[in-house]
């Protein structure tokens, strides 16, 4: 269950990020303090104005005042742009480094994170959410800090000019504090469920672009159009509620301010016609009153924003204070030799009571290449899950070289591993920069070529358009399934890394693709200790050793000939795929 934490602890932790970038919002407070002086100077100056002018007939006050206005909105533009402007850099910076701190959690959170969580909703966080918090962040406290300002400056007047008529005006300050309460409960409540309802639409989204073969194939575009608009009209329903909220305060304090400027406004008439007050003074009151209605309407509006952002704060800091991998940054492997043992593995997927792996004991030694063959869920990627490091075993020890892998970095351990998977993950980038992907070092692009030589893959390349400086698309869509592998191969050899994982590498492959890929595989797997998981047992016949696994148990071990005349689980695998074949 998600921890519910309080808007104040949010907005404190949020506040943090604006500490780097002190002295830049201090200039914005400067700007919003600035432009509100100006605002309470312009009633301040009315009296003088008028009873001088008209009344007095003053040539001095005739011939500056015209200067003093220009002066004062002069003043006021300039404090203005530069508190909004201050306030919007800022803003944008916290952004970005918000940005750049999720990032990195997302890519330090373990592999069970992103099979719970919706894809959609993650993107989200990084697209919506957290532009939500800028204003939060900087623009609600330059504002409370102007309008503040303004509405005090505004009340001290008042009370130099009538004590008694402004304490009317303090008789609002409770119920528009209730009503604002009240509005600000409604708003982080509907804010947090259209971040949720933004999220489902990137997900809707995402699949329909993932999935337009399938789609179109079996005639899904109703189907999709239909969950399209179950999501929108959701969203839509969301921000209505969202928006009732944010604008039903307003009015409701206007008219309880409205209600204050109307007796106030009363007695002063009544004070006007009794000559205790001039018309300057009667002016200069009355505009006072009604230039606290535009700083009050902000105050009470100004917790929209707010509440978004607390909404949005609460949505990105669940995402960065999700548990990280485990890891251990002390102990580093200097020289993998490539020797493996799992003893006594026992694993359970989260979500799950049925145990994925249950006392595995296996031995690989170093060079060797081990196959692991089966029934779909009998255990297979996960043994290669586990060895990796994306997930831990319950129970058990996994070793290299004698050194319990639990306790080394996973950086070190990683950097000793290979992977290749009938899942093939390229990037929308050059052939080159998806061969020597994660390189720790700069890319070499002799070992480039040897490596994609080694892979069977120069020839198809130095095809391409511009060599191996083509870039191939959005998750390598422009090649085919053999030529995707094959990049994969070679990205493999590039690392050079002496532990390989080859996970279903020769599934859904035609059979000249597959002649290719098996030839670049066994020079992949040349000197190198190697986990092959197939389903295709033709393609393990030559596996050092094959290990049945099935139900997360470890059935039989042996060669691919001992095992056909054990004539137990492997040997009737076989027979069934011949029989399939024929």
């Amino acid at each position: 269950m998600k921890k519910i934490t309080s808007g104040l602890s949010l907005y404190w932790r949020l506040l943090g990020y604006v500490r780097p970038y002190s002295a830049v919002f201090a200039l914005s407070i400067f700007g919003m303090m600035l432009s509100a002086i100006t605002e309470v100077a312009l009633p301040v100056a009315v009296k003088p104005f008028l009873d001088g002018t008209f009344i007095d007939k003053d040539p001095f006050l005739i011939q500056w005042t015209p200067v003093f206005l220009i002066g004062l909105f002069l003043f006021r533009g300039l404090g203005g742009f530069l508190g909004q402007y201050a306030a919007a850099w800022v803003g944008n910076k916290i952004v970005a480094d918000l940005r750049g701190v999720m990032i990195d959690r997302l890519l330090g959170l373990p592999l069970g994170y992103f099979h719970d969580t919706n894809s959609g909703n993650i993107i989200s966080r990084f697209v919506y959410d957290v532009s939500q918090v800028t204003q939060a962040a900087t623009q609600v406290i330059t504002v409370l800090v102007k309008d503040s300002l303004t509405i005090l400056g505004l009340l001290g007047y008042l009370m130099y000019l009538d004590w008694r008529l402004t304490l009317i005006t303090f008789a609002m300050i409770p119920p528009i504090a209730l009503v604002v309460r009240f509005f600000n409960i409604k708003l982080r409540e509907t804010s947090q469920n259209t971040q949720k309802a933004m999220g489902d639409l990137t997900h809707v989204v995402q699949e329909v672009i993932d999935c337009i073969k399938v789609i179109k194939i079996f005639s899904g575009e109703k189907h999709e159009k239909v969950r399209f608009t179950e999501v929108t009209e959701n969203i839509r329903r969301w921000v209505m509620h969202q928006t009732a909220a944010a604008v039903g305060n307003v009015p409701v304090v206007q008219m309880l301010a409205a209600c204050a400027t109307a007796i106030v406004v009363y007695y002063v008439t009544l004070e006007a016609q009794q000559d205790k007050t001039t018309v300057g003074g009667f002016v200069s009151f009355l505009a006072a009153m009604l230039m606290l209605t535009a700083p009050l309407k902000r105050l009470t509006g100004v917790s929209e924003n707010l509440q978004k952002g607390i909404a949005a704060a609460d949505s990105v800091f669940d995402l960065i204070d999700n548990q990280q991998e485990k890891d251990h940054e002390s102990l580093k492997f200097k020289a993998v030799a490539g020797n493996i043992s799992f003893k006594e593995i026992t694993f359970t997927y989260p979500r799950s009571n049925k145990p994925a792996l249950v006392d595995v004991n296996i031995e690989i030694k170093q060079g060797e290449t081990l196959a692991l063959v089966g029934a779909s869920g009998g255990g297979k990627t996960t043994l290669a899950n586990l060895l990796a490091r994306f997930y831990n075993p319950a129970s058990g020890t996994i070793f290299i070289d004698g050194v319990d892998i639990s306790m080394v970095s996973l950086k070190s351990l990683r950097e000793n591993i290979a992977l290749v998977s009938q899942d093939i993950a390229l990037f929308d980038d050059t052939v080159a920069a998806n061969i020597a992907y994660g390189s720790a070092n700069k890319e070499s692009r002799p070992e480039v070529i040897h490596a994609a030589e080694g892979a069977f893959a120069k020839t198809f390349i130095e095809e391409m358009p511009n060599g191996f400086d083509t870039v191939i698309g959005e998750k390598g869509l422009r090649l085919s399934g053999g030529q995707r592998q094959r990049l994969a191969i070679a990205r493999a050899l590039y690392k050079n890394a002496p532990v390989l994982i080859l996970d279903e590498a020769t599934s859904a492959l035609d059979s000249e693709s597959e002649k290719f890929i098996q030839a670049a595989l066994s020079t992949l797997m040349r000197h190198r200790t190697s986990l092959v998981i197939a389903h295709r047992l033709s393609t393990v016949e030559n596996a050092d050793r094959i290990v049945v696994l099935e139900k997360g148990t470890v059935l039989e071990v042996g060669t691919h000939l001992q095992l056909l005349k054990y004539k137990g689980r492997y040997s009737a695998l076989y027979e069934a795929q011949l029989q399939e074949i024929a």
